[in-house]
């Protein structure tokens, strides 16, 4: 599996890598928790039929230190549309995961045009006291792990350290950066206000989760889908956790490409 060509933008004060691979139709991919520091299977199935473009949020793997200077969760919607933008994905799909779910949706219910088409997988964004979503920060590593995935050797594979000593030491800053940077984008937890805003979607929209989501349960699902204004599609792939783009790589794919093709 080849690797994907790499530029790098500046968001917010710091670097932000940008990686794109395939030919066909514009398809922007957003991590959620921990980020994406390898190119996946998941990516590499889009990239089989799509020209797909993957920019890394502020503080996630790829990018500086610059999630530590953004204050408040407007600024971040702001530095999300400016990633997009300067990704050259303004107006192409897009498909965005956990906390970058909710920031995507966001962006997009605030810039008209911003997507044609949106995927939305274990989204963070909408809260319900009686059925909370799961604070995977109050956790040990282990446990974390545990909440996030069903499939614990596609989740190693997928943020597997180097063999070099140093190195595998300067992935592991890297991971907890990434940690640091979600924990940021979800402070306070709780209710964000994107549940005033959903109505401003009107582009079609999939809500792809994991059946098995421990963290955003698939109930919350039936929340964004009650709010949104446009087309949507939910679908539920048996097996898999919050990580759904990692624990069922093919299945997840292939329910995405069928969407966008519709």
């Amino acid at each position: 599996m080849s690797g994907p060509a790499e530029r790098v933008v500046q968001i917010a004060g710091g670097p932000c890598r940008i990686w794109e691979k395939g030919e066909g139709e514009l398809l922007g991919v957003l991590h959620g928790l921990g980020g994406c520091p390898h190119w996946t299977p998941f990516l590499e199935e889009l990239s089989q039929t799509r020209r797909v473009v993957v920019p890394s949020l502020p503080g996630f793997p790829g990018s500086g230190n610059q999630h530590r200077q953004i204050d408040g969760h407007l600024m971040w919607i702001s530095s999300t549309l400016d990633l997009i933008e300067a990704a050259g994905l303004s107006g192409a799909d897009l498909a965005a995961a956990s906390v970058a779910g909710m920031l995507v949706a966001d962006a997009v219910a605030l810039a008209p045009g911003l997507a044609r088409r949106l995927v939305l997988s274990g989204s963070f964004g909408l809260y319900d006291n009686d059925d909370p979503t799961a604070n995977v920060f109050a956790t040990t590593s282990d446990e974390a792990t545990q909440l996030q995935t069903n499939q614990p050797d596609l989740y190693a594979a997928a943020f597997e350290p180097p063999e070099d000593p140093e190195e595998s030491a300067e992935f592991q800053l890297l991971l907890y950066r990434a940690s640091e940077a979600a924990a940021r984008i979800l402070w306070p937890f709780g209710e964000r206000g994107l549940v005033h805003r959903l109505h401003r979607i009107r582009v079609p929209v999939l809500l792809l989760w994991g059946a098995e989501d421990l963290i955003v349960q698939p109930s919350y699902a039936k929340r964004f889908a009650s709010g949104l204004a446009g087309p949507v599609e939910t679908h539920a792939v048996p097996g898999a956790g919050h990580q759904v783009w990692i624990d069922a790589p093919t299945a997840a794919a292939q329910v995405v490409l069928n969407f966008l093709a519709d």
